[in-house]
């Protein structure tokens, strides 16, 4: 299996990442990471995840129970769930095994990182929740760091780019900006759940979306009922 590229950006939304880094390296998948400087500020605000770009480690974004603070806003979400050990969940629920994938950490101004050249063989990117500022860099052919730079190797060497945006409403220069992407080979997966599979909790509405951006990357997984499915 070819290694997968994971790309965190500063829009709203930065539990669909966390979320996502988990099942794919529960899924076996080797993941390679890289996040703007804005992606951590709403890493912060949003989940209580203190991210230092320059010295990461994967307990930054995945941790246990015993690495929160009792007030963070991600153990808040995880209450009534039990406890988090290795290999841990946004919602400490029981969909996601121990870790078995690697994840593999790129700085966002490091271009000498392997998927900054089309030489690099992936399985796809994804950019996931994808600020409006990053799809218009992107939409314009601009390469000013390691994201951009990874997914203009995606579409030129016409490889599965999946771009999440998280925005609302939109206006015509972001939905020109979103066909643009369309138009040269890129999926644009917006961050709209369904409600079809009678959803409970925010876990299933942000499973839902995870489970389709799986289903695009060709990754089996049993995070949403499907349309159709007894």
């Amino acid at each position: 299996m070819k290694d997968l590229v994971v790309a965190i950006t500063g829009a709203s939304g930065a539990i669909y990442a966390v979320r996502l880094l988990e099942v794919l390296l529960a899924a076996g998948r080797n993941v390679h990471l890289t996040i703007s400087p804005s992606a951590t500020i709403v890493l912060e605000r949003e989940l209580g995840l203190r991210v230092d770009l320059d010295r990461f480690q994967r307990s930054q974004l995945l941790p246990s129970d015993s690495q929160l603070a009792e007030d963070s806003k991600l153990k808040m979400l995880r209450q009534g769930f039990g406890p988090v050990t290795d290999g841990s969940s946004v919602f400490s629920d029981d969909t996601v095994v121990p870790v078995t994938g690697k994840l593999i950490y790129h700085h966002v101004r490091d271009f000498m990182a392997g998927i900054a050249s089309g030489s690099f063989l992936t399985g796809g990117m994804v950019i996931c929740p994808c600020s409006m500022g990053t799809l218009a860099s992107i939409a314009t052919g601009q390469s000013d760091n390691l994201i951009e730079r990874a997914a203009d190797v995606h579409l030129k060497e016409r490889r599965k780019l999946i771009v999440v945006p998280r925005e609302t409403p939109l206006g015509s220069i972001q939905l020109e900006n979103m066909k643009r992407l369309v138009d040269v080979g890129a999926i644009v997966l917006p961050a709209m759940p369904g409600f079809y599979h009678s959803p409970t909790s925010i876990h299933d509405l942000v499973d839902f979306i995870v489970g389709r951006i799986c289903d695009q990357l060709g990754i089996e997984h049993s995070l949403f009922k499907r349309w159709g499915s007894t």
